[in-house]
């Protein structure tokens, strides 16, 4: 056994190092059976607040979902097309007489004018000469056949008195009815010859828009030389809507239409006039042609959208926040009845400011999340909140 000595004040202490020893050692053993016992104790408490549900037990936070069950609305069928905006009675406008150099031109594209009202006026002398010439024809027939019938007058009161003979009467009769006859051609030339003149005159042949024109003063023109200007009757418009095969069977006369013009915000409703009765064997298309009203908008050439009502049926109707789309193309989430999220892959038809039409994937029973969609995947627990049907 081993000692220690140890003075302290004025005594002195023996100690037994292998007791000491000991000692530390169940100190160690006692303090590592507590920390032991804490940790059980710990663990069991732990354990109990899961299976007891209280305030110790972690919670996960179930996000809280807007959902509509939309059911069957009636909504309108539509077909999208795609086409060019025209004239819907395109009227070219030329010489239609001799021709000759223009003198004056008295519109400008953009006018609005008459039918029957001059557009250009192509120089007229040698033709107003003629006409004088014919005029003064005119009235010399005109003297010859009064004359002839003067002096059959004064031949049938001589008649009665026995100096003139019916062979006389029938000469002088004969003449004046020449005379009539020459006067008649004599008007005749003198008319055909103003008609000639006043073709010269380039006339609108109804009334409408001027939409080009393509003669200028001191050009020289000819029957046989094309457009001098192109207008609208009456001003109106058309679309001439390429359609698909498909879709062209569904339309009719009638059929109502919204018509955008591209780079436009602004729309304009049209009525469908006349469905092409062929389809282009190489593009499987139709043309369908819209009418539309005048509008400063709406220029002839131009590209434009459309949207063409051809019926209507019932299907559910969406808020566009519950339509979702990625390279897939359009879904919405549905919650099941175990509270978990499913995609739906849907078919949307006509967007309008009441909702989204959807034409297939779902039945309207579901109940279809409307708001945070896209925060959402497929699986995942939700409590949904029940909403109005828009």
């Amino acid at each position: 056994m081993n000692y220690e000595t140890q003075l302290t004040g004025d005594s002195m202490v023996i100690i037994d190092e292998d007791d000491s020893r000991r000692r530390r050692k169940r100190l160690l053993m006692i303090g590592g059976g507590v920390a032991i016992l804490l940790v059980l104790g710990a663990t069991w408490i732990a354990m109990r607040g899961e299976k007891a549900g209280g305030p110790t037990a972690p919670t996960a936070q179930v996000p809280v979902v807007t959902v509509v069950r939309p059911g069957q609305s009636m909504v309108a069928r539509t077909v999208s097309a795609t086409g060019s905006l025209a004239a819907r009675i395109d009227m070219p406008v030329g010489v239609v007489g001799e021709g000759g150099m223009v003198t004056r031109v008295l519109v400008q594209p953009g006018d609005w004018v008459r039918a029957g009202q001059t557009l250009a006026v192509i120089e007229r002398s040698v033709q107003t000469e003629q006409g004088r010439s014919l005029a003064a024809q005119v009235e010399v027939q005109r003297a010859n056949a009064k004359l002839a019938q003067a002096q059959l007058d004064r031949a049938k009161a001589l008649s009665g008195r026995g100096f003139i003979s019916a062979a006389d009467i029938d000469q002088r009769t004969a003449t004046r009815d020449q005379a009539d006859a020459q006067l008649r051609v004599a008007q005749a030339q003198l008319a055909e010859q103003q008609a000639r003149t006043g073709r010269l005159d380039i006339r609108a042949p109804a009334a409408g828009l001027v939409l080009t024109r393509t003669v200028e003063p001191g050009q020289i023109v000819q029957a046989t030389g094309g457009v001098l200007f192109r207008m609208a009757k009456d001003g109106e418009m058309e679309m001439q809507a390429q359609v698909a095969e498909g879709d062209l069977a569904t339309l009719r006369n009638g059929n109502s239409a919204t018509i955008t013009p591209i780079g436009s915000s602004r729309s304009f409703a049209g009525r469908v006039w006349q469905v092409s009765p062929v389809v282009d064997p190489q593009t499987r298309q139709g043309i369908a042609r819209i009418a539309v009203p005048y509008n400063a908008a709406i220029r002839p050439g131009g590209f434009a959208s459309a949207l063409i009502t051809s019926g209507s049926g019932n299907a559910p109707l969406l808020p566009e926040s519950a339509v979702q789309s990625d390279p897939k193309g359009s879904y919405v989430y549905i919650v099941n009845a175990k509270g978990q999220v499913e995609r739906r892959d849907v078919t949307v038809g006509q967007v309008s400011d009441a909702g989204v039409a959807v034409t297939g994937g779902i039945d309207g029973t579901e109940s279809i999340v409307t708001s945070a969609a896209a925060f959402l995947t497929p699986g995942q627990k939700v409590k949904p909140e029940l909403m109005k049907a828009p």
